[in-house]
C-alpha cells in the first residue's frame, strides 16, 4: 500500500500520469494500476477522469495529505531502524550495582560529545534485573556482572569485555588466617541478595563447612568498603575497585585455599539497535578501554 501512495503522491507533484511515472521511473500503465489499486484498497473515487488529464477529486486531495504524512512517517521509521543513519533519540543503559562508580562517567561524557543527538538514561540495578529489563524491552544495552563461565539468559547475547578477580576483604586491624575455618561465623557486609557473585561466595563457603553472617546488605561499594574499613565485617570487592579506592583505607585482602572466584564484566544486549548501533558499539569500546580489555 506504501508504493500505491508513493505513485499518488507523485502523480499529484507532477499533475499527470505521464510525468509521475518519469519521476517514478515506471511507465504510465503501471503507475495508473497503482492508483486504481490504491482506490480499490480505500473503497473510493481519488481521480476525476472526466476531465483530461485526470484531476483529484476533493477526497483525493485529503488522501494525498495524509498520505504525505504516512510516507514520511514510514521513512523516519526506516532511518530509525537502519545503522546507517545518524544515531538520534534516547539510548537506555543499564549498570550492574558494582560497577556504578566514578570511573564511568568519562565514556558517558564522551559519548555525549560525540553523539549530541543522543540522550542517554543511565539506570542501575542488580545483573539479575538487568536481564529482565533486557527481555521486557525497557534497556537497550547493559553492562552486567556474571561469574567468570556464566551466561545470560537466551536470547540475550552477552560479550565479555573483561575480567575482574573477586577479594575477600577485612579491616586493616584484623589478622585472620586464610582459612575457611578462620572465616565461619564471621560478618559479612555484601551486595543483597539476588547477587550472583555473592551467591558464589556462599555456595564455596557452604561446601567448605563455613558459614556467613550477613550484617549488612548494600549495594554501594564505596559504602561496602567502608563498612568493612570500620570493623563492620569482611567484604567481597573487585580487585579493579580495590586497586583504585582501597588505598585511601586501612584494609587488607584474604585469599582461602582454592578460593579464586572471578567475575566477567560483559555487555549484553537483547538485538539490534538500528540507528542506535554506532552509539552503543562505541560505549563498547570505551568500556573495554577503560576496564583494560
Amino acid at each position: 500500500m506504501l508504493e500505491d501512495m508513493h505513485a499518488f503522491v507523485e502523480f499529484a507533484a507532477a499533475g499527470s500520469v505521464a510525468r509521475a511515472a518519469g519521476r517514478l521511473c515506471r511507465t504510465p500503465s503501471a503507475v495508473t494500476r497503482q492508483i486504481q489499486r490504491l482506490e480499490t484498497t480505500l473503497g473510493a473515487t481519488l481521480l476525476n477522469r472526466s476531465v483530461k488529464p485526470p484531476r483529484l477529486t476533493p477526497l483525493g486531495a485529503r488522501v494525498v495529505e495524509q498520505a504525505r504524512e504516512l510516507l514520511a512517517r514510514a521513512e523516519a521509521l526506516k532511518a530509525i531502524a537502519s545503522p546507517a543513519t545518524e544515531p538520534s533519540g534516547l539510548l537506555r543503559v543499564g549498570v550492574a550495582h558494582a560497577l556504578a562508580d566514578g570511573s564511568l562517567a568519562k565514556p558517558i561524557g564522551l559519548l555525549r560529545e560525540r553523539f549530541p543527538k543522543v540522550r542517554l538514561r543511565l539506570i542501575s540495578e542488580l545483573t539479575g534485573t538487568l536481564f529482565e529489563r533486557l527481555l521486557e524491552g525497557e534497556l537497550d544495552v547493559a553492562v552486567a556482572l556474571l561469574p567468570e563461565g556464566g551466561a545470560a539468559p537466551a536470547p540475550l547475547a552477552a560479550k565479555v569485555i573483561s575480567t575482574d578477580r573477586m577479594c575477600i576483604v577485612q579491616p586493616g586491624n584484623y589478622r585472620l588466617k586464610p582459612t575457611w575455618s578462620h572465616l565461619d561465623g564471621r560478618s559479612w557486609v555484601l551486595n543483597p541478595p539476588g547477587c550472583m557473585l555473592r551467591a558464589a561466595l556462599l555456595a564455596t563457603m557452604q561446601e567448605a563447612g563455613a558459614s556467613a553472617t550477613v550484617t549488612a546488605e548494600v549495594h554501594n561499594p564505596h559504602l561496602q568498603l567502608s563498612l568493612v574499613a570500620s570493623g563492620y565485617g569482611l567484604g567481597l570487592l573487585p580487585e579493579r575497585f580495590l586497586r583504585r579506592e582501597g588505598s585511601r583505607l586501612a584494609v587488607t585482602t584474604l585469599r582461602p585455599k582454592g578460593f579464586d572466584l572471578r567475575m566477567a564484566i560483559a555487555v549484553v544486549r537483547a538485538g539490534a539497535l538500528g540507528a542506535l548501533e554506532r552509539t552503543a558499539a562505541e560505549f563498547e569500546r570505551e568500556l573495554s578501554a577503560l576496564l583494560g580489555g
